[in-house]
């Protein structure tokens, strides 16, 4: 492996460790063998561990409110408030045609997890705004919503966020919604699986912003009283 990507990038080296590892995974896992993963040595391990990222800054409430407050033009709205509260990737969002929108769900084809199809779901006054505006703009079934592409769409929402002198992200507002969630007592299982559609809980926990001493303190007190 160290000769094989000598001269590579680390981040290709990195990436071609990974896949070799969950290879033998797969392997292992599939054919049930009573064996280790050559991959997990401790030299192997150590080599080819990822630098450790900074925490993430989760925006706040205040903030991502006056964001979706200051914007005045309806499609720019319904995207930051169906990637903040509702946790869409802005890749899935927008994938979404008129047909994927049944009430208060939204069914979204060949998402990131790999599946088929998986579904995401909207507060009610998100859903009423977003069948007005199909309704508004009298798109046809197979069409889509929001048909701009990534780069557009992240440009729109930093300029939204440079407003209010804040460094915003498409990704930051679904990392939002999750801690949003999470902060006032969504269960974790319901953060993951419904929210952000994770398989595995710990990729949620990742998303999750640290918790503060005296957001630590008011829990406490909420859970057990003053």
């Amino acid at each position: 492996m160290e000769h094989l990507t000598q001269n590579l990038a680390k981040s290709t080296r990195r990436l071609r460790y990974a896949q070799v590892k969950a290879f033998y995974n797969f392997i292992i896992d599939r054919c049930s063998l009573n064996m280790k993963n050559p991959c997990n040595t401790p030299l192997l391990s150590k080599s080819f561990k990822a630098p450790k990222q900074p925490p993430h800054k989760i925006l706040d409430r205040e903030t991502v409110d006056e964001m979706i407050y200051d914007t005045k033009r309806q499609r720019d709205r319904l995207l930051l408030e169906l990637q903040a509260k509702c946790g869409l990737r802005i890749g899935e969002l927008l994938k979404i045609r008129v047909s994927d929108v049944c009430d208060r769900t939204i069914t979204l084809r060949e998402p990131k997890s790999g599946k088929e199809l998986e579904m995401a779901y909207m507060p009610e006054n998100v859903s009423k705004k977003l069948s007005e505006y199909i309704k508004e703009k009298a798109f046809a079934g197979d069409e889509r919503i929001f048909p701009i592409c990534y780069s557009t769409a992240r440009s729109l929402i930093r300029k939204l966020g440079k407003k209010l002198n804040v460094h915003v992200s498409p990704h930051d507002l679904r990392r939002y919604s999750a801690t949003c969630a999470s902060r006032n007592g969504i269960p974790l299982e319901i953060v993951s699986k419904v929210i952000l559609r994770h398989r595995d809980l710990k990729t949620t926990q990742v998303y999750l912003g640290k918790i503060s001493d005296s957001e630590a303190i008011r829990w406490m007190d909420i859970l057990h009283g003053k």
